[in-house]
């Protein structure tokens, strides 16, 4: 009866019910447990297992850049980096507002580590989270204009809960990529939270996006009512090729 059992969990995907239920057959203990008691336990352990996987999923479908902890980050007291105010946005609790992240910081101080580790953490309660270095984004939109598939990719963008977008500024925008970064805004605009990271002070994007009426437009939408993070120090990755 228990190895029908046990198959049947398996062919309906019942993998946490069958992992404590197989479990507590091979150690001889489910005639130690009340009806009441493994009934819960098969419950429980079949939460966690979905919980879990969704979790997983979430991370996978994020394509962060790396995998981080807000918990492992080293603040080191010349970052400039508030530990309470981090520890806040590991609640989330800005996206539950709308609000977005601007960090800021000459490269290698850790922006890209801050918003993936605040991503990771996003997916942990729930949020679905979308991970994109800035000018592959607006690369792949160019191709998409050019394919047909521009509309289904920004419906796609829009609805993530949190959008990370890497290394904003490193290049350069054209008319196309002002156009594409405006609509991404627009579309998240009090609707959805973003999380930006760039090597260049928020005081100079509007000169890095050009169009006074556009960057306008932009800046409006993403600058007030955002948190802001400015990391100061050395570049981590220097630091740790000389002490190697």
């Amino acid at each position: 009866m228990n190895t029908t059992t046990l198959d049947k969990m398996k062919r309906m995907n019942l993998f946490g019910m069958y992992r404590v239920f197989k479990t507590s057959i091979e150690s001889g203990k489910p005639e130690g447990h009340t009806a009441d008691e493994m009934i819960f336990n098969l419950i429980e352990s079949e939460w966690d297992d979905r919980q879990n996987r969704s979790i997983e999923r979430r991370r996978n479908g994020a394509h962060f850049r790396y995998k981080a902890s807000i918990e492992e980050f080293h603040f080191h007291t010349d970052r400039n980096v508030d530990r309470n105010q981090l520890m806040r946005f590991g609640d989330c609790s800005f996206i539950n507002k709308h609000e977005n992240i601007l960090i800021t910081g000459s490269t290698g101080v850790g922006k890209s580590y801050i918003a993936s580790a605040i991503g990771h953490q996003a997916c942990t309660l729930g949020h679905k989270v979308l991970y994109h270095n800035t000018a592959k984004l607006l690369g792949k939109l160019k191709i998409a204009k050019a394919d047909g598939s521009y509309p289904k990719e920004i419906a796609k963008i829009e609805r993530y809960n949190l959008l990370i977008l890497d290394d904003f500024g490193i290049q350069s925008f054209d008319a196309q990529g002002r156009a594409a970064l405006m609509e991404i805004i627009e579309d998240r605009h009090e609707k959805s939270s973003t999380i930006i990271t760039s090597q260049v002070p928020v005081s100079k994007w509007f000169e890095l996006i050009g169009e006074q009426t556009v960057a306008d437009a932009i800046l409006d939408r993403i600058v007030h009512e955002s948190h802001r993070l400015e990391l100061k120090g050395e570049s981590m990755r220097k630091k740790s090729q000389v002490k190697s």
